[in-house]
């Protein structure tokens, strides 16, 4: 059989999931163009593959369409929005994730963000560069009120941080396990109420059709203006010409993100907020989190491949 890899980070620092696949007797072809596949390149590389170990690569349906032996998609990540799923459910076509693999890295850079937009980092050293050394006042974190809409597995690495920085922490989820939120003092409140209550917000939800632009001007609106807004999840859930419009107001103190509805993102107007640290897609590209997703997705496609 034969398989794609479209992650560059996949297998990178560890042959071992590479070499577990040709173990199992598969022939391994890799992305050869250094950047994101098109529909078409996919499409054109996916033709007499069997299984594909995708990253954010287009997946549509007409790209599935144009792949007659594919048989099983092992996501590298957990977000499947890039995948038709429909398509693949009409094809009987297997789709896996790394559940659980880059949690812990996407908590990190979440938190990152935000120690990083409430202290100035990036302003103070662009400054010291230009031999600066003037004085920024900055935003405390230690005992702030942080505000989680969705608090899943990364959700959850996110509370552990915040604990050592003494935060408060509301969130919101629409599986709500009670147990866990009353052992770690977490008050359950809706959207509206994390908007307008917490000085960090920072979202971690799935991209639906019922998550698409939760986030717009009316609820930007609620926020206190020295709050930030974090997103280390996915492009879409916030409408960017909404947050844009705030950021350069100064309707809100800051915002760190990390996916975007267009990446890169088409509206220019991003790369002269001097109050956004922008970054391109990369909260879960560590080294651990890289081995553990290739890990996984290799044992997901072999384990679907092997049903066959």
């Amino acid at each position: 059989m034969k398989v794609l890899v479209t992650p560059r980070s996949f297998a990178k620092t560890d042959g071992t999931p590479l070499k577990l696949l040709t173990e199992h007797g598969f022939t391994v072809v890799t992305n050869p163009t250094g950047s994101i596949l098109t529909e078409d390149q996919l499409a054109e590389a996916l033709y007499d593959c069997d299984g594909v170990i995708l990253g954010v690569d287009p997946l549509t349906a007409d790209v599935i369409a144009k792949a007659p032996r594919l048989k099983a998609v092992a996501k590298y990540g957990v977000g499947v929005d890039n995948i038709d799923l429909d398509a693949c459910s009409a094809r009987g076509i297997a789709v896996s994730k790394t559940i659980g693999a880059n949690s812990d890295a996407v908590a990190d850079y979440a938190f990152g963000l935000m120690l990083a937009l409430a202290r100035k980092i990036i302003p103070i050293d662009a400054r010291c560069r230009r031999s600066d050394w003037g004085k920024i006042t900055t935003s405390d974190v230690f005992g702030k009120t942080l505000g989680l809409i969705g608090l899943g597995a990364i959700g959850r690495r996110v509370v552990k941080r915040a604990k050592g920085f003494s935060m408060k922490v509301l969130a919101y989820d629409v599986v709500w396990d009670e147990a866990y939120a009353g052992e770690e003092g977490i008050e359950k409140v809706d959207i509206d109420a994390i908007m307008s209550r917490c000085d960090f917000i920072s979202l971690h939800l799935p991209l639906m059709d019922s998550t698409r632009r939760i986030i717009g001007a009316d609820r930007i609106g609620l926020m206190k203006p020295t709050a930030f807004l974090i997103n280390t999840a996915r492009g879409g859930l916030i409408d960017d010409e909404a947050l844009i419009a705030a950021l350069k107001n100064n309707r809100i103190a800051g915002a760190g993100l990390d996916a975007f509805e267009q990446e890169p993102p088409e509206n220019k107007d991003w790369f002269t907020l001097d109050n956004a640290i922008l970054g391109s897609h990369c909260a879960a590209s560590t080294i651990g989190a890289s081995e553990a997703m290739s890990r996984i997705a290799a044992e997901n496609l072999i384990a679907d491949l092997s049903k066959l």
